[in-house]
């Protein structure tokens, strides 16, 4: 039986962002788009791009470029959007519910199915038309019967190892984690953290570099 490819984070990543500006050429009414183009839009090299693309198939035509409608279609199974993704989200606050209402997540075939949360006052409140929060303590059982693919979490990083605890506990296998903390994952299952923090150290870091080089000159 032949190895499987293990394809790099970063790879699947720029997949990902392949995706944005394509939508928008086709949009536009542009039907074709070359390695070049794309790399452009994108900020990488165009040997980087077909690296990428390589790792799942034949895409374009040497000399033409990628048909964009196409691209599109073959991202989506790449990534796995051309199917629904049921979505559990904990912690209703200023977070969480601007990450409900955001309309990305029904264009991108993502679609939040139950929400919870421990503050006596949200429970039975609509955050959105069809979906009403939940006592916490019903993570488990939501989570089998209405299937929930991705749990998502918006709360403190003191509950967030317990939360996720209990959606991997009922089957979840993915996590998207809001909380500043790295959470334990078993073997089967997969967590992606966003950190704000970090991402703010790393601009006050550059940000520090460029103000000090201004200063020097």
């Amino acid at each position: 039986m032949a190895k499987e490819t293990k394809i790099p984070n970063a790879t699947i990543e720029r997949i990902a962002l392949y995706l944005r500006p394509l939508e928008n050429l086709l949009q536009q009414g542009i039907d074709v788009i070359s390695s070049r183009k794309l790399a452009l839009l994108c900020r990488v090299r165009s040997a980087q791009v077909r690296k990428d693309l390589s790792y799942f198939g034949e895409f374009g035509v040497r000399g033409v470029g990628y048909d964009v409608r196409d691209l599109i279609r073959e991202i989506h199974r790449i990534l796995g959007t051309d199917r629904q993704w049921k979505l559990g989200i904990v912690g209703l606050g200023n977070m969480g519910m601007a990450l409900v209402q955001d309309e990305y997540f029904t264009r991108r075939s993502y679609r939040f199915v139950a929400a919870f949360d421990s503050d006596p006052e949200k429970i039975g409140k609509i955050v959105i038309p069809g979906l009403t929060i939940e006592s916490a303590s019903k993570i488990g059982q939501f989570s089998q019967v209405l299937g929930i693919h991705i749990g998502i979490l918006a709360v403190p990083p003191s509950q967030a190892q317990s939360v996720a605890d209990r959606f991997f506990e009922a089957g979840v296998k993915a996590i998207l984690n809001f909380s500043p903390i790295q959470l334990r994952e078993p073997e089967c299952c997969h967590v992606e953290n966003v950190d704000f923090t970090v991402s703010l150290d790393n601009l006050a870091y550059y940000s520090g570099r460029k103000i000090n080089k201004s200063n020097a000159s």
